[in-house]
């Protein structure tokens, strides 16, 4: 609701007034929170009453770290722990209004974080050496990860150099201007979600299509809203399961989870939300949801 790489950018291409539509964004994410978090939990009692029903049974029980790991609820949180908590939420404060009033990106946002880091060193009572052994160990974890980011990003190289993306675009817009204002809504969203393969970057992607899905949403009747709606919606849903995304295929690696064993498991989920976004597009073009 509140990303401003995302929505931001897509509505201030769209000539909306920034993070307006406030309160439909709220009731989606309730909706799309409930069903995700649903889901999760029905699966999670599966597993907690038959292991072997995950589907990374057999990478868990290979793992002697996870094996021998302690009950976390066997131990409490100490001072240091409560101390390193509070300073993770200063940090998301700092990054949140930095990113809103100063705009912030990328570099200063991981100096908010590599800050945090020195500071959650101190506040553990950790040594000199015993901080940058810990850096090190974690950027250690990082570097598989930040391969399979390159290797991703690969895919959209070739996509914009091979002029995939324009035609793909082209076709799209044309298909949806010959429908039901309705249906034209839902054909948004299934192109966002679509071209969100190719161009998982938010922020690239509504540059991309902003242009062309905000003037088309002028011609056949539905709001600029909706059409950020769609947009957010198909950036967002896919991001979880798609292998072109660097940040999904970062954590995997190091979680080291296999993609296909996620994918397979994930489906279901990803199922379900992509009919509730097919859903939840429709409301705001029966009552031509406006830029407020």
């Amino acid at each position: 609701m509140l990303n401003p790489f995302t929505i931001g950018i897509a509505q201030g291409i769209s000539g909306l007034p920034l993070f307006s539509g406030m309160g439909y964004r709220l009731f989606v994410w309730l909706v799309s929170t409930g069903v995700g978090t649903a889901m999760v939990m029905v699966y999670a009692a599966k597993v907690k009453r038959q292991p072997e029903a995950s589907p990374v049974y057999a990478l868990d029980k290979a793992r002697p770290a996870v094996a021998a790991s302690p009950d976390p609820g066997s131990t409490g949180l100490s001072a240091p722990h409560r101390l390193i908590a509070v300073l993770f939420l200063v940090a998301l404060a700092v990054m949140i209004l930095g990113v809103m009033k100063f705009h912030w990106f990328i570099p200063e946002i991981a100096a908010v974080f590599l800050g945090l880091g020195i500071a959650t060193g101190i506040a553990a009572r950790l040594s000199v050496n015993d901080i940058a052994e810990s850096f090190v160990a974690g950027a250690r974890d990082l570097v598989g990860a930040a391969l399979v980011v390159g290797f991703a990003r690969a895919i959209l190289v070739v996509a914009s150099d091979g002029q995939i993306i324009d035609t793909m675009m082209f076709a799209l817009s044309r298909a949806i201007a010959r429908v039901h204002p309705v249906f034209a809504a839902q054909l948004m969203y299934v192109a966002q979600t679509v071209l969100n393969f190719f161009v998982p970057s938010g922020s690239g992607k509504a540059a991309l299509t902003m242009p062309i899905m905000a003037p088309l949403a002028d011609l056949i009747g539905i709001t600029r809203q909706t059409a950020v709606l769609a947009y957010q919606l198909g950036d967002g849903y896919t991001n979880m399961i798609i292998p072109t995304s660097g940040v999904t295929m970062a954590v995997l690696g190091m979680a080291k989870i296999p993609w296909e064993q996620w994918a397979r498991w994930l489906l279901p989920i990803e199922i379900a939300l992509f009919v509730l976004g097919l859903l939840l597009v429709v409301p705001p073009v029966l009552f031509k949801w406006g830029p407020f």
